[in-house]
């Protein structure tokens, strides 16, 4: 045996190793990837309710939200609704309370044209009494 066979020898063992190691590496790797995959299962199946939760908590808030803004729109419309009928009913209460003041007004300022004309018409005729008592006192006969 010479010193080339016993390299060769060192060399085909040490391949021999490097080729079990591997041959472990890929089993103790498939046994590994395995594992994963039982523990992704099982893990994926105690998710799934939580997951299925989540999906309802979801269509339900967004449900919730939905009938939030309806309620919110038929509010507003209401109020809308009251706020027309309130000035409505303002303007309506300003023409009856606006016509009957004008007709009052005119009534009053009525009133008063006559009552200025009588007073008009007094002061003439005590003017004329007064002058004609002056005239009487000047009059020699």
């Amino acid at each position: 045996m010479t010193l080339t066979d016993l390299f060769l020898g060192i060399i085909a063992a040490a391949t021999l190793v490097m080729a079990v190691l591997q041959v472990g590496a890929i089993m103790y790797a498939g046994l590994l990837a395995r594992r994963m995959a039982r523990l992704l299962d099982r893990l994926e199946q105690e998710l799934k309710p939580l997951s299925d939760s989540v999906n309802a908590i979801g269509r339900d808030a967004a449900r919730a939200a939905a009938l939030a803004a309806a309620q919110v729109e038929r509010v507003d419309q209401l109020f809308t609704s009251v706020t027309d009928r309130i000035e409505q009913t303002a303007q309506a209460l300003q023409k009856a309370a606006t016509i009957p003041a004008r007709e009052g007004a005119a009534l009053l300022a009525a009133l008063r044209a006559a009552v200025g004309a009588f007073r008009e018409q007094r002061e003439r005729a005590s003017a004329r009494s007064g002058r004609s008592d002056d005239e009487d006192a000047l009059f020699i006969g």
